[in-house]
């Protein structure tokens, strides 16, 4: 129906403009919808909520919510920065590099950018700051860096891409690995050329350690280390789901934070368990009011007339790609990553299959557009977890966030228009 169509636009607008968090706009748009336009009692929308949620790749989230947060208190992000410093920390832009790698290793058993900025932000910012780098430099680097734990798998958002669009979770993780190492190594190389070319880091004082000392480090972080093998090995060689890895990664981390590390206290894993119960409720919440919503979407058939309308504009697939990218840096900016791919994923996947754009290599674009999203004003996650931490306004940091953030849409551009990027692996 065109007026239901019209109706659900115009409420979820005004529930936007009047700051109503993501999730409860989403639900109360779908409630009219179900009220006003359909013969669905409302007493099956709770059912609807919940079978929302009752879905077995789901429970992967609040598992990976809950080894991150174990791993920042128990001492394996502190360890992973430690061995990084030991390496590198000597060199030019050491300390820079040093932030990027943990950023991308953390990331990789993490599977949520806000944890990854946490974890390595709060010990890389005050490092950095202490070797000569500005504040700005260095918490623009970090938040930017951070953005990569939705990137490199494991991933929360490609977790929800992959239920949104019954795609094979385990292929967009493999689809993910060499998208998040080109654009660390892109970031890389930024952080180094800043730091060479304004002298940023006092290279050679206080950094420099003997190889007995290196070769401590090392033994210090190895676990740490073996971490990311183990949770990404399992699932590619098929020794167990995503969802599984999630669920040993927890086990893998409790054992060495409490038992091996001992940085972590039983009495503290109530405090860890209830924050990561916390963001898992909000994750969650987001997630099955987006799923609702879709059900909505799908309903009146929106997803279909937009793939028609688009289709007959006869458009190429390097032109739709561009569209996309437009669209979703866009969206980004104003919307949470997972709801952002709940509305849009299933409206737009169908017309990219048409064009014949492969739905993994389309899967990473989204995300990478979202990653950006992360970082970019006025709701960017990753800013106001920076900015808590450091201290600086949103705006300062969402400023010096900006060479970071180019880099990142170069990647972008590379992973949009060269899909071996994506599509290499699988």
């Amino acid at each position: 129906m065109l007026e239901a169509t019209f109706v659900l636009i115009a409420v979820l607008i005004l529930l936007l403009v009047t700051s109503a968090p993501i999730a409860v706009a989403l639900g109360l748009t779908s409630l009219v919808y179900f009220y006003y336009f359909t013969l669905i009692p409302m007493t099956q929308v709770s059912e609807r909520l919940f079978n929302a949620l009752n879905s077995f790749p789901l429970m992967a989230i609040p598992f990976f919510i809950l080894a991150a947060n174990i791993m920042s208190r128990g001492g394996i992000s502190r360890r992973l920065t430690d061995f990084g410093a030991a390496m590198v920390g000597h060199l030019r832009g050491g300390m820079a590099i040093t932030t990027v790698l943990a950023c991308m290793f953390f990331a990789a058993v993490s599977g949520s950018s806000p944890a990854t900025v946490v974890a390595v932000g709060a010990l890389m910012i005050p490092a950095m700051m202490r070797n000569g780098y500005p504040k700005e430099f260095s918490t623009g680097l970090v938040a930017t860096s951070g953005s990569l734990g939705i990137l490199i798998p494991p991933s929360i958002p490609l977790i929800v891409f992959g239920i949104a669009t019954e795609q094979n979770i385990g292929d967009l993780f493999l689809a993910g690995i060499l998208p998040g190492i080109l654009a660390g190594v892109m970031l890389l190389g930024m952080a180094v050329f800043v730091a060479w070319k304004n002298g940023y880091g006092n290279a050679g004082e206080g950094f420099r350690m003997s190889n007995v000392d290196k070769l401590k480090a090392f033994r210090d972080a190895i676990l740490a280390l073996a971490l990311p093998f183990l949770v990404l090995g399992g699932i590619y060689s098929g020794w167990f789901t995503p969802t599984e890895a999630a669920a040993v990664a927890v086990a893998y981390s409790l054992v060495v934070s409490l038992v091996i590390y001992r940085e972590i206290k039983i009495s503290q894993l109530w405090e860890v368990t209830l924050s990561s119960v916390k963001t898992s409720a909000m994750v969650m919440f987001i997630i099955a009011n987006g799923i609702l919503f879709t059900f909505v979407l799908a309903s009146e058939r929106i997803p279909g007339s937009i793939s028609e309308t688009i289709t007959a504009w006869d458009l190429q697939p390097w032109q739709f790609l561009i569209l996309v990218n437009i669209l979703l840096l866009f969206v980004g900016c104003v919307m949470e990553t997972s709801s952002a791919i709940l509305i849009l994923a299933p409206i737009l996947l169908p017309i990219a299959m048409e064009l014949g754009i492969d739905p993994i290599h389309f899967g990473i674009i989204v995300v990478m557009n979202l990653e950006i999203g992360m970082i970019t004003p006025p709701l960017g996650l990753n800013l106001f977890v920076a900015s808590g931490m450091s201290g600086m306004s949103v705006m300062r940091v969402a400023k010096a966030a900006i060479p970071s953030a180019l880099v990142l849409l170069t990647a972008l551009a590379l992973v949009t228009f060269v899909p071996f990027f994506a599509t290499a692996f699988v």
